[in-house]
């Protein structure tokens, strides 16, 4: 056990020690839309179970287990992984729904085939020299109110049930004890941008999860996201003293880099956006990391790239001034997302792949309508969401829902919901009469060699990753 805490990554004071002993600065991405789904990444409508749940109604369970098990085998494969390492990657971030790991109608069962990938992606990425950091993304109930947490709802049951909170701890104690001995993952994420409207449960919720994590695996370090989308860091003065080996998450999406953002340097949504606005963000965002004196880690950010090109110039000077920001500060960091449909990835499927040939119109009828919260302004369609939001501020100009207030809650019902469940049906219908050959072409067209790079932001990347290569953990 001496040996196994020495030569674990470890968070000490406002850096990382590697496993060789030497300060190491994590920088990397994050498999987004891989082990969790997320429909920006991917092209479907709505929530991951939503979607898998009609599609297997249109393939039966044969054919709809051999295209996720391809998908899921060439969205991540050593090509990959070998890319990362070539472009000066030395962390990958690996979001898990826990539905991989258990079964709704079986809890507290661990799922032992669940693992079979997400211990691939470590041994991969352990050969070529990155550490992995376990994220999970979904958690049973849903932990905040998105899409992005598996949830088809606007509401967050995890809070409110003391079962859901118990089958997670027994998760983590679970994932806790199969990594323990393993050097190469530097540590667990174990709540994913949480949101506790009651702000009672999250904090005592922690404080337990620590403790049943640190009693099985006392070496890794743990990523404990704020709550409200960690945005809020008072949840832990539960603690009666902070839990060593610690790190506050970060995630800094810059205002302009949304779908809704303007010009940069300029105004978004009348509110300036520049270099120096990006870093007092920042500042602010890791006050309270730096407060405990844990090392910064800015476990997402990055922007999106409506118009699906690589000459977005305002997005790409965003990047670089946020790399600039986290060099000066010594920051860890971890880009949001390595791959997707050509959104957000710094990696994406081709516009001419057998999968965009398939569902293209969909994915352009989704924007259309704004249905992918992520990839649209809120506005679409401007018939229905115009009239929605004045007769709520007309008749309820009071009402301001948690997390976010009336227009981004007017959004979700409208959009996210209303919209995009009704599209669940039209993107599996798609898959009606497909052979495994052309199944195999849909989920090939999301590996490595039949997609393309997002230039411009691999070298932005590529150039703040030179100085890991003189201090990498290989």
């Amino acid at each position: 056990m001496g040996q196994a805490r020495e030569n674990h990554l470890r968070a000490e004071r406002s850096g990382f020690i590697g496993r060789d002993g030497a300060p190491v600065r994590l920088r990397g991405t994050a498999l987004g839309g891989w082990l969790n789904m997320e429909n920006f990444v991917t092209g479907y409508p709505s929530a991951e179970s939503t979607m898998r749940t009609a599609v297997r109604g249109v393939l039966g369970g044969e054919r709809y287990e051999f295209f996720f098990e391809r998908l899921l085998s060439g969205f991540f494969a050593e090509a990959d992984a070998r890319f990362m390492a070539e472009a000066g990657f030395n962390a990958v971030r690996i979001p898990v729904n826990y539905h991989h790991l258990e079964d709704d109608a079986r809890p507290f069962e661990v799922t032992e085939a669940g693992f079979a990938h997400l211990d691939r992606a470590v041994e991969l990425c352990a050969k070529h020299g990155i550490y992995t950091v376990i994220d999970l993304h979904a958690l049973p109930g849903g932990q905040n109110q998105r899409w992005h947490s598996d949830n088809p709802t606007h509401l967050s049951a995890f809070w409110q049930h003391r079962h859901f909170q118990d089958r997670v701890v027994h998760l983590w104690e679970a994932i806790a004890d199969r990594y323990k001995d393993n050097t190469w993952v530097a540590g667990y994420n174990p709540v994913n941008e949480p949101a506790d409207e009651s702000r009672q449960v999250v904090g005592p919720f922690y404080r337990r999860l620590v403790e049943a994590v640190r009693a099985v695996d006392p070496w890794h370090t743990l990523f404990l996201d704020g709550n409200t989308y960690s945005t809020e860091f008072d949840v832990f003065e539960v603690f009666d003293q902070p839990p060593g080996n610690t790190v506050y998450v970060c995630h800094d999406y810059a205002m302009a880099g949304l779908a809704y953002g303007g010009p940069y340097p300029g105004l978004t949504r009348g509110v300036w956006q520049d270099a120096q606005v990006l870093e007092e963000k920042f500042l602010r965002r890791t006050d309270f990391c730096r407060s405990m004196e844990s090392p910064v880690w800015v476990g997402e950010f990055g922007p999106v790239y409506p118009g699906g090109t690589d000459g977005d110039a305002d997005r790409h000077q965003i990047i670089a001034d946020q790399l600039d920001i986290y060099r000066r500060h010594e920051v860890s960091w971890s880009l949001w997302t390595y791959k997707d449909i050509g959104l957000q990835g710094l990696v994406h499927v081709r516009s001419d792949s057998a999968y965009l040939r398939r569902f293209g119109d969909l994915v352009a009828k989704k924007k259309r309508l704004g249905a992918d919260s992520w990839g649209t302004d809120g506005t679409q369609p401007p018939e229905i969401t115009k009239p929605v939001q004045d007769l709520l501020a007309r008749e309820f100009p009071d009402f301001d829902p948690y997390p976010w207030g009336r227009w981004d809650w007017v959004r979700t019902l409208l959009q996210t919901i209303m919209l995009a469940q009704p599209l669940v049906g039209e993107y599996a219908r798609l898959f009606d009469g497909l052979d495994h050959d052309e199944l195999a072409a849909l989920a090939d067209s999301f590996r490595l060699e039949n997609c393309q790079v997002r230039q411009p932001l691999l070298a932005s990347l590529v150039a703040d990753c030179l100085d890991n290569r003189a201090s990498s953990p290989r």
